[in-house]
C-alpha cells in the first residue's frame, strides 16, 4: 500500500542506519512530503542550531501521491538554510521522488558529517553508505553518469551536488536529471557540509494502491477537465516562460534590481517564442500530463554546444531583466552553468543584481571586484558564476549571499532586496498587493511558490472569488481588499500540495479550474484508504504552515520581520504599466492584521494557544 513506505534515519558519523515504518498518526496530521519533513524539523529546530554543524538534520520526504498515476512526483528537501540562517525547503520535480517510493522509502533523515566524501545508495529499502572519493569536484551531470557506470544502472536516479555545493557556496542546489533542482534556500551546502556527494536510488517495488479501478476513472475524468485548461494547454506548449509576456506587460518584473518593472517592447527578446529555435522537444516529470519543459540546444554561436533542459522564467527574469539582460543565448549558457555547478539560479541572479547596483551607485569598484559589473553585461555575468562557485576572488564575497553584507557595508544593506534574510525573486510586487503580502509573510523568506496567488491577475467575478476563498475579495490586483485572505488560502493549500508531492502548476495556482481540496480528497481516498475530507485537509494546510512559522518564532520573528524592502514603501514605480505604484504602509498593516486573524495568530503574528491547541502543536 501507500501508505507501507518508511522513513530511514541515516547518521554520517559513524555510519549507522535505522528504517523504521511511518505511523499512521503521523500520516494523518501531515501526509507526507514537506508536511512530515517539518515536523521532523521542528523536533531539532533551535535559535542556536548552525546550519553547517553536523546536528542540522537534512530531510528528504516523498509527497504522499509521488510515485501514484499522473499527478504526484516531487519531493521535499529540509533544512535550517545556510542561505538565510533560518528555515530552510526546497521543492524538486523530475523522477528522484518516485524512484525513491518505489525502492520502498519516502523519508530520509540524514545527520552527522562523513569524514570523507560519500554518497548513499538505496535499493528496495536497503542503504548502503559508499565511497565517494572518486566523484569529487565533478558537477551534477558527470556526478550522475560516474554514478550510474560504477552501478551499471542507467535506471539509477540520483540526486547530487557540484562544485558549489563542495564548497559551501551558501545557495547551492541539489540537483537531479538535467535541469530538476532543489534550488532555494542553500539545501546544497547542506548536503556538501556532511561529505555528501549524492543520493543515488534504484527501486522496483510495487506501487500498491486501496481502490486501482475506481482511482483510474477517477484519474482519467480528472486529467481530462484538467488538460482543457487554456492554462495546462498553454502551459505544454510554451512552458513556465509563457508568464515572461504577461509580467512585462502587467509591469511586474524585476528590472535592474526593481529599479524598474518593464523592458516594454524589448521583452520579445525573452519571451517563450523566442525560445522557439532552441526548443527540440518538451517533457516532464514523472508521470505528469502537463509537459511545461524545454529541451535545447544551440548549434552555433558562441555557446554552441550547449544542450540541456529549461530554463524556466524564474531562471529567465533572474539572469535576464533582473540584470539588465537581454541577450537570451547568453541567459540560456549562463543558467546551464548555474545548473552544472549546482546553484540555484534566482539567488545566483538576486547576489549578482545586488552587486551590480552597489557598483552603479560607487558603493564598490572594478578594483574591489576585479572585473566591470555594468548592467546587461552577460560576460561578466559567466565570469561571476564561475567566481562564485569556486569561491574565487569576488566570488568568495557573493557566495556568502545575504551574509556578504558585512562586507560591503551599511551603505549596501538597502539594495539588496530581502525579506527575512531572503532575496526578493525576479518579480516586483508593488503593482499586485496579494503578491507583496504573500512575499512578506512567506515562512522561507521571499518567496512566490509558498503563497503567490495567481489568480489575482485573472480579474474573475467577485461573486467566483468569494465561492473559492469563502469571504468577500477586490478582483483588481491592485486593491488591498480581502488579498489578506486570498494569500492564507493558498498558504494553506501549498502546504497540502507539497504535503501530497502535487506540482502547484496542476492546482489552483493559477486557474480556477483546476486541482484543489475535493479533487486531492477523492485521490487520497482511493489510492491510501484515507478518509480525509476538504475540510480536514485544510486543517493539516494550517498545521503545517502554522509549524513552521513557529521555528521562526524560535528565531525570535514577529510582525516586524513580516515586511518588503524598503524600495517598496518608499520609491514608486518610475514608469510603465505600473508606473506610480508602491506599497502603503498602513494598507499593508491592514492587509497583515486579517491575514493573523485568519490564522488564529497574534497582532504579533505569534500563534496563539487556542489555534496551538487546536492543530495540535507543541510550542
Amino acid at each position: 500500500m501507500v501508505l507501507d513506505r518508511k522513513i530511514a534515519f541515516i547518521d554520517l558519523r559513524d555510519g549507522s542506519i535505522e528504517i523504521t515504518p511511518l505511523s499512521l498518526d503521523l500520516r494523518e496530521k501531515f501526509l507526507g512530503g514537506r508536511g512530515i519533513n517539518m515536523y521532523l524539523l521542528s523536533r531539532y529546530y533551535s535559535s542556536s542550531l548552525d546550519p553547517f554543524s553536523p546536528e542540522n538534520p537534512l530531510i528528504f520526504g516523498a509527497g504522499l501521491l509521488t510515485g501514484t498515476l499522473g499527478f504526484g512526483s516531487r519531493i521535499n528537501i529540509t533544512a535550517k538554510s545556510p542561505e538565510s540562517g533560518h528555515l530552510g525547503d526546497s521543492s524538486m520535480g523530475g523522477e528522484f521522488g518516485a524512484e525513491l517510493v518505489k525502492a520502498g522509502l519516502s523519508h530520509l533523515v540524514i545527520t552527522g558529517k562523513s569524514k570523507n566524501p560519500v554518497y548513499l545508495l538505496i535499493r528496495n529499502g536497503e542503504i548502503e553508505i559508499r565511497d565517494a572519493q572518486k566523484l569529487k569536484g565533478l558537477d551534477t551531470v558527470e556526478t550522475q553518469k560516474r554514478i550510474r557506470i560504477e552501478l551499471g544502472d542507467e535506471k539509477v536516479r540520483v540526486a547530487c551536488i557540484g562544485v558549489a555545493g563542495e564548497n559551501l557556496v551558501r545557495y547551492a542546489a541539489i540537483r537531479s536529471g538535467m535541469k530538476n533542482a532543489a534550488g532555494r534556500t542553500g539545501m546544497g551546502a547542506v548536503m556538501g557540509s556532511k561529505n555528501l556527494k549524492a543520493v543515488a536510488v534504484r527501486g522496483t517495488l510495487d506501487i500498491r494502491i486501496s481502490e486501482p479501478e475506481k482511482y483510474l476513472r477517477y484519474y482519467l475524468n480528472t486529467l481530462k477537465k484538467l488538460m482543457e485548461t487554456k492554462w495546462a494547454q498553454a502551459l505544454g506548449k510554451l512552458g513556465t516562460p509563457l508568464l515572461f509576456k504577461y509580467g512585462n506587460a502587467m509591469g511586474i518584473l524585476s528590472v535592474r534590481n526593481n529599479q524598474l518593472t518593464t523592458v516594454g517592447d524589448l521583452g520579445h527578446h525573452l519571451e517563450a517564442e523566442a525560445l522557439e529555435p532552441y526548443s527540440t522537444g518538451m517533457l516532464s516529470c514523472f508521470a505528469c500530463p502537463a509537459h511545461c519543459r524545454h529541451r535545447f540546444s544551440i548549434e552555433e554561436g558562441r555557446y554552441k554546444g550547449t544542450k540541456g533542459e529549461g530554463p524556466e522564467y524564474a531562471s529567465i527574469g533572474s539572469f535576464g531583466t533582473k540584470l539588465g539582460n537581454l541577450d537570451l543565448e547568453n541567459i540560456i549558457y549562463a543558467v546551464e552553468l548555474c545548473n552544472h555547478y549546482g546553484l540555484d539560479t534566482i539567488s545566483t541572479g538576486s547576489y549578482i543584481a545586488w552587486a551590480m547596483e552597489l557598483y552603479q551607485r560607487g558603493i564598490i569598484d572594478q578594483e574591489r571586484t576585479g572585473l566591470p559589473l555594468v548592467w546587461g553585461d552577460g560576460e561578466s555575468v559567466i565570469e561571476l558564476i564561475h567566481l562564485i562557485a569556486n569561491r574565487k576572488d569576488f566570488g568568495d564575497i557573493l557566495a556568502e549571499g545575504p551574509f556578504a553584507k558585512k562586507d560591503f557595508g551599511e551603505s549596501s544593506h538597502d539594495y539588496l532586496l530581502e525579506v527575512k534574510n531572503f532575496p526578493i525573486e525576479m518579480t516586483d510586487e508593488r503593482l499586485p498587493k496579494s503578491f507583496a503580502l504573500g512575499m512578506a509573510t512567506s515562512t522561507r523568506g521571499a518567496c512566490h511558490m509558498r503563497s503567490r496567488p495567481s489568480l489575482d491577475i485573472l480579474g474573475l467575478p467577485e461573486e467566483v472569488l468569494k465561492r473559492i476563498y469563502g469571504g468577500s475579495v477586490n478582483n483588481n490586483f491592485s486593491s488591498y481588499s480581502g488579498k489578506g485572505r486570498m494569500v492564507w488560502w493558498h498558504e494553506l493549500l501549498n502546504a497540502v500540495s507539497d504535503a501530497l508531492g502535487v506540482c502547484r502548476f496542476l492546482t489552483v495556482f493559477s486557474s480556477p479550474h483546476a486541482l484543489q481540496y475535493r479533487q486531492f480528497s477523492r485521490l487520497i481516498s482511493l489510492s491510501t484508504g484515507l478518509n480525509l475530507g476538504a475540510k480536514d485537509l485544510k486543517t493539516i494546510g494550517e498545521r503545517i504552515y502554522t509549524l513552521e512559522r513557529m521555528m521562526l518564532i524560535k528565531d525570535g520573528f514577529s510582525r516586524q520581520e513580516d515586511t518588503l524592502p524598503e524600495r517598496y514603501f518608499s520609491e514608486p514605480v518610475p514608469e510603465g504599466p505600473a508606473r506610480g505604484e508602491v506599497i502603503l504602509r498602513v494598507e499593508f498593516d491592514k492587509m497583515l492584521d486579517e491575514y493573523y486573524r485568519l490564522h488564529g495568530w497574534d497582532q504579533n503574528g505569534v500563534p496563539k494557544r487556542t489555534t496551538l491547541k487546536r492543530l495540535e502543536i507543541d510550542r
